[in-house]
């Protein structure tokens, strides 16, 4: 049986930023695919509403203020098992910890002590698609296919909207059939999905 391909939230946090071209590299290395990245600045109120489920908890403030003291990175990672997958190579939540059961994990190599362990991902599919929406609102959020399932899906979805558009390519002729064809499915998708694109990460977006 063909196993899904997931998608996940990953956050490189405050102090980790600056080593992004090393995590990408791990992160590629390791079979993901980074679909959107954004870099951004988060106030006390976006934090508060991101980490709700640890409001009151001892370690709540400083996680607030350490998540404030610098951008983070925002990546949306697809890959088989990405929830999982993305967790294992981050490693456990403490840093020393990670030093000690999972050395090359992420965590033990840039997290900085327990509290700023440098990266974060999504616990469940629940969570990822949550999470992806907080940072990337307007994301469609769905399981990405494979195997017989992309083939019925294309079959079933895109395949009638591509004859069509190529059958009014051909009876125009135009200059540019490629763009011309570009510009006709953008017109005439049926699903017209809404994906967010910030992928400068030199920016700093406002983020509302």
């Amino acid at each position: 049986m063909t196993v899904p391909v997931e998608k996940t939230l990953a956050l490189l946090k405050p102090g980790s930023v600056q080593f992004f071209d090393q995590v990408e590299e791990v992160i590629k290395e390791h079979g993901f695919t980074i679909l959107q990245k954004r870099k951004l600045q988060l106030t006390s109120e976006q934090l508060s509403e991101f980490y709700g489920e640890h409001f009151g908890k001892p370690f709540f403030h400083d996680l607030i203020a350490y998540m404030r003291s610098g951008p983070v990175i925002a990546m949306v990672l697809a890959r088989q098992q990405a929830v999982v997958q993305w967790r294992i190579l981050i490693g456990p939540t403490k840093t020393s910890n990670a030093r000690i059961v999972a050395p090359n994990s992420l965590r033990a190599r840039f997290g900085i002590d327990d509290t700023r362990n440098g990266f974060h991902g999504s616990d469940s599919l629940p969570s990822a698609e949550r999470e992806i929406h907080f940072f990337f609102p307007g994301t469609i959020v769905e399981p990405v296919m494979s195997g017989q399932a992309a083939k019925d899906y294309l079959a079933q979805a895109v395949n009638p909207t591509l004859l069509k558009g190529l059958t009014h390519l051909c009876k125009n002729k135009p200059n540019d059939p490629i763009i011309w064809l570009a510009d006709w499915l953008l017109i005439n998708n049926p699903n017209k999905p809404i994906i967010e694109d910030v992928t400068n990460l030199y920016d700093l977006p406002d983020f509302n």
